[in-house]
């Protein structure tokens, strides 16, 4: 590892509020049925903090009976007691309390998320904590308006006879949902809205990486009041409770998160049962610069696009494609963006990009770095980690690079951009597609008819214009091709919770 720049000095981790020392002490539990109960295997999974490589806490390693156990609490939540009998303005009652809750406690899961994930606290405070308040709220308002519709049908049968057709939305019913570690406090809340808003139940697996804002979670959950088993929150490795819970036969419907490899092999399983599946998985977003805009804006909006959140973002704008004549200097302004972040643990306030979340997911992104240079790539900044503890990659910039290299067509999931010349419209059309991803793109020019020729041409789930990485729970979200299937947020992300039942009745 070479030195780091004196730009990128980074700082010690600043000591932890009582709240949070407090609440890393708790032994480890499982919320099952409404209660925090002891995990029948033994297993633990140690919680690092990746800023400093030290073990901040422990949590269980759910095993199948664990799984089985609060499946059956779910089903049974599901299936009787006060859950399926509430009106849904009761429902949407309580998902608004329990977002007071987290409005009440925003300080704490601002803290929590960024020493459990790495993140600037900065940004939990103003993107995650936020973002998963409002996603609440906004699909609280959706347990009142499901509705269906009622059909004029041609049937025929015996003189006289009349028919009365109609179609009514009903909840899925058990929900396995299995969340990432990159924003994890946001992604609990993603899946878990609508499954309250429908009057699904949930089993909740966070990322054995980042469970720690899930757990606190799932205590607000209790404190506001929801029928046991409607929510349970279980810690644990993928390979062993993600795998029961995808095979559960009393699971209904997954939803995941995560990586596209990760993403078949439950698509895969979940063929047994044929449960309904939603997938969210990778991306190798463009960021697509025409040659009427300003270098020096673009440079900032596109650095913003790949180096936020350390680029652990499933929409980041990891493969920079601009107009030939200004490639350069759109270049050299993403590469001192890069330059001047300031890195350091999240809790520390100055803090602009933390570390990667684990000794892992560093030494992947650094092995991407060494096959692009092995390949002849050529790293215009970056392209190393700091020589501190903790998991830090620098801001890394890469040019010379070619269609078939990995560092252009896998995805990385750190703060690394590829850059690519195009001289065309339908030249960069093409290339943007030449992935086996469709996630999101953005496309950055003031040329509206050259913007509107561009965006049909674009096979992915989001295109934003003039900004990157704009999320709203009103806005349906998710990809084309080997990015998934199925659409969060939005009307379409409380369907995905319904199944849609038709009915014919003679009269």
């Amino acid at each position: 590892m070479n030195a780091v720049p004196a730009s990128h000095a980074i700082a010690e981790q600043p000591a932890l509020s009582r709240a949070l020392t407090d609440f890393l002490k708790r032994k480890p539990r499982l919320l099952v049925n409404g209660e925090w109960v002891e995990a029948h295997g033994k297993g633990r999974i140690p919680v690092i903090d990746p800023a400093t490589e030290r073990q901040i806490a422990e949590v269980a390693d759910a095993d199948a009976q664990d799984v089985d156990r609060a499946v059956r609490a779910a089903r049974a939540a599901f299936e009787s007691g006060p859950w399926p009998e509430m009106l849904p303005d009761e429902r949407e009652r309580l998902m608004w309390r329990l977002a007071d809750l987290m409005e009440r406690h925003a300080a704490e899961l601002a803290e929590l998320e960024s020493l459990d994930n790495g993140k600037p606290i900065a940004m939990a405070r103003l993107i995650d904590v936020p973002g998963a308040i409002s996603h609440l709220r906004y699909m609280a308002g959706w347990a009142s308006k499901l509705d269906g519709s009622t059909l004029n049908t041609s049937l025929r049968a015996a003189p006289g006879m009349k028919f009365h057709t109609y179609t009514v939305r009903e909840p899925v019913g058990v929900v396995a949902q299995v969340i990432p570690w990159n924003f994890p406090l946001l992604m609990a809340t993603l899946k878990l809205a609508p499954v309250l808003a429908t009057g699904c139940t949930s089993v909740l697996k966070p990322a054995e990486q980042t469970p720690l804002s899930a757990l606190r979670l799932g205590e607000l959950i209790v404190e506001a009041g929801f029928p046991p088993g409607v929510v349970n929150i279980l810690t644990g490795l993928g390979e062993t409770t993600g795998a029961a819970l995808v095979a559960h036969r009393n699971v209904d419907k997954i939803a995941f998160t995560g990586s596209t490899e990760v993403g078949k092999l439950i698509n895969i399983a979940a063929t047994a049962t044929l449960k309904r599946v939603s997938l969210e998985l990778g991306g190798k977003s463009p960021v697509i610069v025409l040659p009427d805009v300003d270098p020096q804006t673009v440079a900032a909006g596109a650095a913003q696009a790949v180096f936020f959140n350390s680029g652990q973002v499933c929409v980041a704008g990891s493969r920079l494609f601009v107009q030939r004549k200004i490639f350069d200097e759109v270049v050299a302004g993403v590469s001192r963006a890069g330059r001047s972040i300031v890195m350091g643990p999240g809790l520390d306030e100055h803090t602009q990009m933390g570390p990667l979340v684990s000794e892992e997911q560093r030494d992947r992104v650094l092995t991407y770095l060494q096959s692009g240079q092995k390949q002849g790539a050529t790293i215009a900044s970056g392209g190393d980690a700091p020589a501190h503890k903790g998991y830090y990659v620098n801001p890394t910039v890469i040019v010379d690079v070619k269609p078939d290299m990995k560092i252009v067509r896998e995805e990385i999931f750190g703060p690394v951009v590829v850059a690519q010349r195009f001289d065309d419209l339908d030249e960069v059309a093409a290339w943007a597609n030449d992935t086996p991803y469709g996630l999101a793109a953005s496309i950055w020019s003031n040329d509206l008819r050259a913007v509107q020729r561009l965006v049909p041409k674009i096979k992915a789930g989001t295109v934003w214009v003039n900004c990157h990485a704009m999320i709203d729970a009103g806005l349906p979200f998710g990809g084309y091709k080997q990015s998934g299937f199925g659409r969060e947020q939005g009307r379409a992300g409380i369907e995905m919770y319904t199944e849609l039942k038709s009915v014919c009745m003679a009269i």
